[in-house]
């Protein structure tokens, strides 16, 4: 499918300030594609404001910045904006819990 190279954050505590990271690697295979998809469509008919897709991570090849993997936990925020869906990444970092996101791109975007 596609391999995405984004922009990376990391919020330390949710009362600071997002910081830069540099970028982050990974793989949306078919199946992730398919239920990005499904959230953009169920939100579009919902009027949710945004949903929660897990990932397999072992299929995603993430790779991240030094120091900041790996992640305890990993998922895709479906949102929309203007009546588009985008994603990004969000994820905690093992060693403190740190918030780790990227930047979001619009699901129609993917091959």
């Amino acid at each position: 499918m596609s391999t995405l190279t984004i922009e990376g954050w990391c919020k330390p505590r949710p009362e600071q300030k997002s910081i830069p990271i540099g970028e982050i690697h990974f793989y949306v295979d078919g199946p992730l594609h398919l239920r990005l998809e499904e959230a953009e469509e169920r939100l579009q008919n919902t009027h949710e404001r945004e949903a929660m897709v897990d990932v397999d991570m072992s299929s995603m090849e993430l790779i991240l910045p030094e120091g900041y993997a790996p992640l305890s936990d990993c998922q895709m925020r479906v949102y929309l904006h203007d009546e588009r869906g985008q994603f990004h990444l969000v994820g905690h970092r093992a060693s403190d819990g740190s918030l780790i996101y990227s930047n979001a791109v619009l699901i129609d975007q993917l091959l």
